[in-house]
């Protein structure tokens, strides 16, 4: 059995409100009687994506030896290189391959710079192919973007667009398990590719529902959350979110 923590939008600005809230979370983590076995960020780590931002989040994400990221759309790949994965700045695609006991996390860059919606690029898709081909194993898709509609539209106009490559990818690789993903600011789970799509809740603020009276889309005022992803021996993925007052 393996627990992921998944963290998600922490929005570093060099501000004490993000800089708190991720803090409060990082802390949890790090005092829990029986650590996890990796935490996964998935993305928007800088508001901004301005390189003391990335050195703020590196400082706090050292706290949690080990943490696994990705970019969002808040982020920019050659400041995110330089400032959290120590490598010379670029612009391409920043796609990293994790095994955590046993278990492939493909971590995906579904961002499209200077946009806030998402997409895989041909790019990415090859390497996620070649990373899906050598593995028998089980596979965990990682990325930012949902590649589906939440039945929230300012959300679902920020969704990763032209799914279909992906969906069509995982018809071919029955050992990808789960599609983990962040954006939301929103816990939520459906499914994308007859496989669940699972999304982490956010650390800067909460997504307000349209049924709650989405008028401003975000809380500021709830508290921050994260996701566990409990996979067992029987490759059972079992997810439960918790919130942090």
């Amino acid at each position: 059995m393996i627990v992921i923590a998944q963290v998600s939008d922490t929005h570093f600005d060099g501000g004490p409100r993000a800089a708190e809230r991720s803090a409060r979370v990082l802390a949890y983590l790090a005092a829990l009687p029986h650590p996890v076995d990796v935490v996964l960020v998935t993305g928007d780590i800088a508001d901004h994506g301005l390189p003391h931002e990335y050195e703020e989040a590196a400082k706090a994400l050292a706290t949690v030896p080990g943490a696994l990221t990705l970019p969002g759309n808040h982020d920019v790949r050659a400041a995110y290189r330089a400032g959290l994965l120590g490598e010379p700045a670029a612009d391409g695609p920043v796609n990293r391959v994790a095994v955590v006991g046993g278990v492939t996390l493909a971590l995906c860059d579904s961002t499209i710079p200077g946009r806030d919606d998402g997409r895989l690029d041909d790019e990415t898709l090859d390497w996620l192919r070649g990373v899906l081909t050598g593995t028998d194993g089980p596979v965990l898709i990682c990325m930012h973007h949902p590649p589906v509609e939440l039945r929230v539209p300012f959300i679902d106009a920020l969704r990763l667009h032209d799914a279909q490559p992906l969906a069509d990818l995982l018809a071919e690789f029955p050992n990808v398990l789960a599609v983990l993903c962040g954006h939301a600011h929103s816990p939520a789970a459906t499914t994308f590719a007859g496989r669940p799509l699972l999304v982490a809740p956010g650390v800067v603020s909460r997504l307000r529902l349209p049924w709650e009276g989405a008028d401003p889309p975000m809380d500021y005022d709830a508290p921050p959350g994260l996701a566990f992803h409990v996979l067992d021996d029987d490759l059972r993925l079992t997810t439960h979110y918790r919130f942090l007052a």
